[in-house]
C-alpha cells in the first residue's frame, strides 16, 4: 500500500529568521513574503498569526523521574495544583485567545486501565494511580469544561514516553529519530487516551496534536506504509504542531512553515523562548515562528499562589504582537490555521485604490481551511473607508501610530474565486 502523503511546495522569498530544518541548517523558517505590498504611501500585509501552545499540561507530579526510568514530567520541584490550570485560562482570557494545552493524561486514570497498556507507563502491568485520584481531578476538569473559549485540550500523550520491561525510551508516538511506533500500538494509545478523557468527562477527542518530545516524522517512516498523520486523521485530528528542526523528512518540505501530510496540516513550531522546565521567569526575546510554544512551568511560579505574576508577564509580552503590522494573535487554533495558509499562500498587492488578493495557490492546497476568513492589515497616512463586492468586511479596527494609521480588516470570502478586491478611499 502506498503512503498517502501530499507535499505542497511554495517558492517563498523575502525576510526569514534562522531556524534550521535539521542539523545542516540549510533551510530557514520563512515568514510570508507574498503578503507584503506597498504603493502610493499605502502598504498592506496578510499578517503572520501567532498561536499559543503549552506542552506537558496534565501531570500532577512535577518531578523529573527520568533517572529512575520514570517520566520527565514537567521537571519542577512541586506538585501541580488546580491553580496551574487556572493560569492557562487566565492567560487566554487576558489576551482574548484560546491557548492550546497539550495534555498528558496517565495521572488522570481513575480506573487503572493503563495496566492493559504496559508500554505506556513506568509501572507497566502494575500500574497504580490511586495517589493522584482525588477531588482535584474534578476541580480541574470543571475548569476545562467551563472555559472552552480559553482552554483547548490538545493531544500530547498518555505517559509521554515508551517503556520496555520498565526501561524508558523516547517517546510515546515515535522514536528519537522520528520513526513511528507500531501501528497497532499507536491506535491503542489513541483509544486509551480517549477512554481517560471519558473517565473525566473532558469532552470530545482533540482536533490537534503535539508529538511527545517533538519526536515525529512527516509522511511514512521506517517500514510503515502509513504515516502517523494518517492514523491521527482517522481519529479526527487535522492539525499537528511540531518544530521542523527535529522532524524526520522535514527536508522534503520546501515551504518552511507548513506541509500537508495525508491532508493533515503540519506546522513548524519554531523554537521556544524558555527551557522546558524553567519556572518563575518572565519571558524575553522575540518569537521566531508562527507559534508561541512553551511548556507548562513557563507560565507558572514555584508558589502557585503567585502564578498570576508570571501570567501577567506573558500577557505583557504577547499583547503587542496583536498590534504590530506584521503579526496578529490567533484567537484559536482554527483561526490560526486559516490565517497561516493565507499568510503563506495568498498573494496581495495594491493597485491604485484597490487591494488585490490572489487565492489561487491557497485554493490548490487540498484543504478547505483557506476558503473562509482572513485578516489583512493596511498602513497609510490618511483615514480610509473600505468596501468590497467580493468580500464581506466582518470587522474593521484602526490604530493610530506616530505617523500613520494601521487598519485591521477581518474578511470573509463570498465566493470561491481566484481573485478578490477591496476598494479604499480617503475620508479627508
Amino acid at each position: 500500500m502506498q503512503c498517502n502523503r501530499r507535499i505542497f511546495l511554495q517558492n517563498l522569498t523575502g525576510f526569514a529568521v534562522a531556524v534550521g530544518l535539521g542539523a545542516s541548517g540549510k533551510k530557514l523558517l520563512a515568514m510570508n513574503i507574498k503578503g507584503i505590498t506597498s504603493g502610493c504611501g499605502n502598504s498592506a500585509i496578510i499578517p503572520r498569526p501567532i498561536q499559543v501552545v503549552i506542552d506537558d499540561v496534565g501531570w500532577w507530579s512535577g518531578r523529573d523521574g527520568s533517572e529512575k526510568d520514570e517520566p520527565y514530567r514537567t521537571g519542577i520541584n512541586r506538585n501541580h495544583v488546580v491553580a496551574d490550570y487556572q493560569a492557562i485560562i487566565q492567560l487566554g482570557r487576558a489576551l482574548g485567545i484560546r491557548p492550546q494545552a497539550a495534555m498528558v493524561l496517565c495521572e488522570w486514570d481513575r480506573e487503572n486501565i493503563l495496566r492493559d497498556l504496559p508500554e505506556s507507563t513506568w509501572m507497566g502491568k502494575e500500574w497504580d494511580n490511586r495517589q493522584w485520584v482525588g477531588p482535584w481531578l474534578e476541580e480541574a476538569a470543571d475548569l476545562i469544561r467551563n472555559n472552552p473559549d480559553h482552554f483547548e485540550l490538545t493531544l500530547h500523550g498518555i505517559g509521554h514516553e515508551h517503556w520496555t520491561d520498565g526501561r524508558i525510551s523516547r517517546a510515546e508516538w515515535s522514536t528519537d529519530d522520528g520513526t513511528m511506533r507500531p501501528v497497532k500500538q499507536v491506535n491503542q494509545h489513541l483509544d486509551y487516551y480517549e477512554k481517560i478523557m471519558r473517565q473525566n468527562q473532558l469532552g470530545s477527542f482533540p482536533l490537534s496534536f503535539v508529538p511527545a518530545a517533538f519526536n515525529h516524522g512527516f509522511g511514512c517512516t521506517g517500514d510503515h506504509s502509513v504515516s502517523l498523520a494518517e492514523l491521527l486523521d482517522k481519529k479526527g485530528i487535522d492539525y499537528i504542531n511540531t518544530p521542523f528542526y527535529k522532524m524526520q523528512n522535514a527536508d522534503e518540505i520546501e515551504n518552511g512553515l507548513f506541509g500537508m501530510d495525508a491532508g493533515v496540516l503540519t506546522v513548524n513550531r519554531g523554537t521556544d523562548l524558555q527551557n522546558w522546565d524553567m519556572i518563575g521567569k518572565l519571558p524575553e526575546g522575540e518569537l521566531n515562528g508562527p507559534t508561541c510554544g512553551m511548556h507548562w512551568p513557563n507560565i507558572l511560579h514555584p508558589d502557585p499562589e503567585r502564578n498570576s505574576e508570571i501570567v501577567k508577564g506573558w500577557v505583557a509580552f504577547l499583547k503587542p504582537y496583536n498590534y504590530r503590522y506584521e503579526t496578529i494573535l490567533a484567537k484559536d487554533s482554527l483561526h490560526f490555521q486559516k490565517q497561516l495558509l493565507h499568510h503563506v499562500s495568498t498573494g496581495i498587492k495594491i493597485e491604485g485604490d484597490m487591494i488585490e488578493l490572489d487565492f489561487s495557490e491557497t485554493d490548490s492546497l487540498g484543504t478547505d481551511k483557506g476558503r473562509s476568513n482572513l485578516t489583512v492589515k493596511l498602513r497609510n497616512r490618511d483615514q480610509k473607508s473600505f468596501d468590497s463586492e467580493t468580500l464581506d468586511i466582518l470587522s474593521l479596527e484602526e490604530r493610530r501610530e506616530k505617523n500613520s494609521i494601521l487598519y485591521t480588516l477581518v474578511l470573509r470570502r463570498k465566493k470561491i474565486q481566484d481573485k478578490s478586491f477591496i476598494r479604499f478611499s480617503s475620508l479627508t
